[in-house]
């Protein structure tokens, strides 16, 4: 479950009741490991000096006295030291615990502004202008206050840190109904995410492409299949940097590029002018009491998952220092907050701008496609090509971190059946291995995306339900009193819009019908 915790017992204990007898230490210590070897389970005892406690007592030893005294009494303020199950010393998430403020707003903006944001423009003419913001504003309060619920629950009071979202739904839930609630939809926020990157990326590279080689190009051009090829190898090469700490860079980079190409998006939809017959009227198809319903609930879903990165925030948290005096929910929050300032910067505008600029015009596919639709001949093509480039480049980065939690999941597979680290090579292959079938289920189900409201409803309890559960089981507030009935009330509200949401994608489905294609991509 989570990582074991040593209580410091400052009270000696003697062999077999003799208070003469030297006392025996009833404790260890361990910091946490910043490589990969294990953590020893016990340390050797050396024999005793007899002449100890001789010099223990010269004045020379005095200041050697203080220095004992004063570790023991810290010892006893602090009261507690987390000790790390040496597995965790080995896998990629936990490897490395120096991660700080900066680190945490880097990896949470890479995860939390996606390509899914480009989409919010789509909920808003269902919604329109009132409902539509007051959704937004809502559900960014919503996530905001589930975030600070999982960066409290990842230590406990006893000082176990759970270091993943699945093992603090196991604490929680216990461990068959955590794993059922927790296992397949963070698995699929992962997973499902790297195969959508490697389908955005690589089809972006083809459009990158094109806007750089022009109609007059003879250079024969790739198939659509190809550059997924292209991508998954550059995402792949990637991914050998070791662990979760090791790609704060590359983070970084993600996030500048997704604050781009956001802002460049709504920025240019907007000062070009409006497509002709473009209106905030409701849709033809929603003119139907039962259409109207469930394209209301298909728009909440929109705005629901704009918001992701939750069953990552856990894992951020773990690659940082922690002790009583500064726990790590201290670095995580500040770096959470400003991260989440810069990420309502990007969505507010893209989902309003975008809206404004293009109506009921908007494509299903988002912002990026209204912007190649409506405004190709009136912008520069280094505009087009500089947007393009930046959601190539965001797509890479934001497939390190998604993909981090299956990296440490094989490994800890292996790990734990060998009771030693992965060797480079395996670890390589792991990566590799991945990456390879992330572009296979690429390939053979195009139409994935189409089931994103489907699937997408079964993950939405992960973000805005779970946590508000775990944080009454675990913390046990006063019952009925208000953090018990806001979580409870917040918690039922979740499931609740799990289930309008998977309404909405079934009967858009039954409704509308998927184009099912295997290995076509477009």
């Amino acid at each position: 479950m989570g990582e074991l915790v040593e209580v410091i017992n400052t009270n000696p204990v003697t062999e077999k009741g003799t208070e003469a007898e030297t006392p025996v230490p009833t404790f260890q210590l361990h910091s946490p490991s910043m490589t990969r070897s294990p953590i020893p389970d016990s340390v050797p005892k050396t024999p005793k000096s007899p002449f100890a406690s001789r010099f223990m007592s010269t004045p020379i030893a005095s200041p050697m006295k203080k220095a004992i005294i004063s570790m023991q009494g810290y010892l006893e303020e602090v009261g507690h030291f987390t000790k790390l199950d040496p597995q965790d010393a080995w896998l990629p998430i936990t490897e490395s615990r120096n991660g700080n403020a900066y680190y945490s707003a880097f990896h949470t903006l890479c995860s939390g502004i996606g390509v899914q944001a480009l989409v919010l423009p789509l909920a808003f003419t269902t919604l329109g202008w009132t409902w539509g913001i007051i959704s937004l504003s809502l559900a960014f309060i919503w996530q905001m206050y589930t975030l600070w619920l999982l960066i409290q629950l990842h230590e406990s009071e006893s000082g176990a840190r759970y270091s993943r979202y699945l093992r603090l739904s196991m604490a929680a839930f216990g461990e068959k109904l955590g794993k059922l609630l927790a296992l397949f939809p963070t698995m699929y926020l992962s997973g499902g995410t790297c195969v959508t990157l490697i389908m955005i990326g690589g089809g972006t590279m083809k459009i990158f492409f094109q806007i750089l080689c022009g109609d007059t190009c003879n250079v024969s051009q790739l198939s659509t299949i190809e550059w997924y090829v292209v991508f998954t190898c550059c995402a792949i090469v990637l991914a050998q940097l070791p662990n979760l700490n090791s790609i704060a860079g590359v983070s970084l980079i993600g996030a500048i590029s997704a604050i781009s190409y956001c802002t460049l998006i709504w920025v240019v939809s907007i000062s070009k002018s409006r497509p002709m017959g473009s209106s905030y009227d409701d849709p033809q198809e929603a003119k139907s009491n039962v259409g109207r319903v469930f394209n209301f609930f298909n728009a909440l879903g929109i705005i629901a998952f704009a918001f992701r990165g939750h069953n990552l925030v856990l894992e951020i948290q773990g690659t940082m220092p922690s002790s009583v005096k500064r726990p790590s929910r201290v670095p995580m929050w500040k770096g959470v907050k400003f991260a989440y300032v810069i990420i309502a910067m990007c969505l507010f505008p893209i989902a309003i701008g975008g809206y404004w600029a293009y109506g009921d015009l908007i494509p299903s596919e988002g912002m990026l496609n209204a912007l190649h639709k409506y405004h190709t001949h009136d912008t520069s093509k280094f505009l087009l090509g500089l947007t393009s480039l930046v959601v190539v480049i965001n797509s890479l980065s934001s497939f390190q971190i998604y993909a981090m939690p299956v990296f440490d999941n094989l490994e800890a597979r292996y790990t734990g059946n060998m009771n030693k680290p992965c060797p480079w090579w395996l670890r390589s292959g792991f990566r590799a291995f991945f990456g390879c079938l992330a572009f296979f289920i690429a390939v053979a189900l195009p139409f994935l995306p189409s089931l994103a409201g489907l699937i997408g409803g079964i993950a939405l309890p992960i973000t805005l339900a779970y946590p508000c559960f775990m944080w009454i089981l675990i913390k046990k507030p006063q019952k009925y009193g208000g953090i018990w009935l806001l979580n409870w009330a917040l918690g039922i509200l979740g499931m609740v819009l799990s289930i309008a949401v998977l309404s909405g994608a079934i009967w858009g489905i039954a409704t509308f019908g998927i184009g099912i294609h295997f290995f076509k991509p477009q």
